[in-house]
């Protein structure tokens, strides 16, 4: 019997990225948990991190995205019993996330600086599962929506909090209709009182998130109007599918009819949307800590694979073209931490109120806008090996658009920050206040900084829609760059404020003036 000759020996291929502490390996990420007041929870993430990078975490990331999850509708005697079944390395990456804080920690230990211990663990371990963080985010979310009725908050909120996730709870949503989307007062389901202080639903749901929580936050009509309301999966709640989506396979979405479902007031009645916008803002915030996640993954990945792979006679780290753009993806990558770290901060400090609401919702068009070409062109440096399944970069393009369309796609986004500048004029001036907070320290801000009110003037024209992203965008960049020139190295700041905002960049990631300082930016993109 012959044996066929080995062909070739596999050469020239860079180790994967796994084995190592991912928190330890990012200075922009380990500064600023410090800077924004989370310095004492530095272990706590620490060990988040070396999780997030063990092989074990990495295989469950990988077994749960390829085991997606499955609906039975019925027993095999014709039952109906609505299930979900998941892969087990599912639940072991949902538990860790749970008991390590990700949902509760800012209402079970509400210290300053809880928020931002929250938000560095959020991205970590968004780093290995962006399904996964679904439901954390949402179960974090929904409980100061909850709050707005004591007797339910007292039931619920306790197992909500719990870092145990045998006996706590999860908290879901189920808000859009098929008619409807983002415009939820167009929603058709119907609560009628019971008489008992319980409400009878009826109605359809073109999205619920995730069908296995123990409680949801829907949205129904009343006769006083859209109202907010808790319900518990049971009788009347029925899962007619699963969504299959374009990304965050692993993650069971779907659709749910409402047939006479009990339902329970939260908020005053009529008053839906006031009630739900405590839980829609801090699933923005958490749209912003996923991209950031996604994008220092991508940027991570894209360094490691061009340090460790050569061509024409170097490593393709040492070619200038290719230094040109991972130092390029480095300054968003460490430009949105940045944010996302200084946001959560916000969160944590009652006064900032007014440059919480505006900063959240300029970031969540901003910075999950810039996800996507963030992902795609850390894909093109390993060029087709980037391109099949078994590299890790085609799910992290999938999955990182998620955040973009969660909680409003762009054009909501952008017409929530004027809404937000129209109704709140003091918003924009604490997040312009914040910006100025470097003036005087970069040319290129400063001149930002005094060209902002003429872009601002664009929204008292006839249609200000118009120059809605446009707007949204300048005030981006301002904040991303005032927060890079007081906390950055001077060699990222420089680089970052020269190309985003003295408009010496093309078009394309890759296009930095000559004379950047690109190793040190490079450098602090994966400090291993």
């Amino acid at each position: 019997m012959s044996v066929a000759p080995p062909t070739h020996e596999v050469l020239n291929q860079a180790p994967p990225l796994v084995g190592h502490n991912v928190f330890e390996v990012d200075p922009a990420l380990v500064e600023g948990l410090s800077r924004e007041g989370g310095a004492w929870g530095v272990e706590r993430v620490r060990a988040i991190g070396a999780l997030a990078g063990s092989p074990e975490t990495h295989e469950h990331s990988r077994r749960a995205e390829r085991n997606e999850p499955r609906l039975l509708t019925h027993d095999r005697f014709g039952n109906r019993i609505d299930e979900i079944e998941l892969d087990p390395s599912w639940h072991w990456l949902l538990r860790h996330a749970i008991e390590g804080g990700m949902a509760g920690l800012p209402w079970s230990d509400p210290v300053a600086g809880a928020h931002v211990v929250r938000a560095s663990m959020f991205m970590l371990w968004s780093q290995i599962s962006s399904g996964v963080m679904c439901p954390v985010s949402m179960t974090y979310a929904g409980v100061p929506a909850i709050r707005a009725n004591q007797e339910l908050a007292e039931q619920w909120e306790p197992r909500l909090i719990a870092s145990d996730y045998d006996n706590g709870a999860l908290c879901g949503m189920a808000m859009t209709e098929k008619q409807g989307g983002s415009d939820v007062r167009a929603n058709t389901t119907v609560a009628v009182e019971a008489g008992d202080g319980t409400y009878s639903i009826t109605g359809h749901k073109w999205f619920c998130s995730y069908p296995p929580c123990d409680v949801f936050l829907t949205l129904a009509q009343t006769d006083a109007g859209l109202s907010c309301f808790l319900v518990e999966p049971g009788p009347g709640f029925h899962i007619q599918r699963l969504k299959d989506k374009l990304g965050t396979r692993s993650l069971p979405s779907s659709e749910v009819e409402f047939a006479d479902l009990e339902g329970r007031l939260v908020g005053e009645e009529g008053r839906g949307v006031p009630t739900i916008i405590e839980m829609v803002n801090h699933t923005r915030l958490d749209c912003i800590l996923g991209t950031t996640a996604g994008m220092r993954r991508a940027v991570s990945e894209a360094v490691n694979h061009c340090r460790g792979r050569r061509s024409f006679g170097a490593y393709l780290s040492d070619h200038p073209a290719m230094r040109n753009v991972l130092a390029d993806l480095a300054l968003e990558s460490e430009a949105a931490t940045a944010t996302a770290l200084r946001i959560a901060r916000a969160y944590d400090e009652p006064g900032e109120s007014s440059f919480r609401r505006l900063a959240t919702a300029v970031s969540k068009y901003w910075i999950c806008k810039r996800g996507p070409g963030v992902a795609v062109e850390a894909l093109e440096c390993f060029g087709g090996n980037g391109y099949v399944e078994e590299s890790p970069m085609p799910q992290i393009y999938r999955d990182i658009e998620l955040n973009s369309i969660w909680e409003g796609s762009g054009n909501v986004a952008a017409l929530d920050v004027l809404r937000a500048i129209g109704r709140e004029p003091e918003t924009l001036a604490a997040l312009l206040a914040e910006c100025r907070l470097a003036q005087g320290s970069n040319a290129h801000l400063d001149h930002h900084l005094s060209g902002i009110e003429d872009k601002l003037g664009g929204l008292a024209s006839d249609d200000p829609q118009w120059y809605a992203r446009r707007v949204v965008e300048e005030l981006g960049v301002a904040l991303q760059g005032s927060l890079l020139v007081r906390n950055a190295p001077a060699a990222v700041s420089d680089a970052f404020c020269a190309s985003r905002l003295g408009g010496r960049a093309g078009r394309a990631y890759g296009t930095l003036e000559q004379g950047v300082d690109a190793e040190t930016i490079i450098e602090r993109a994966l400090a291993l």
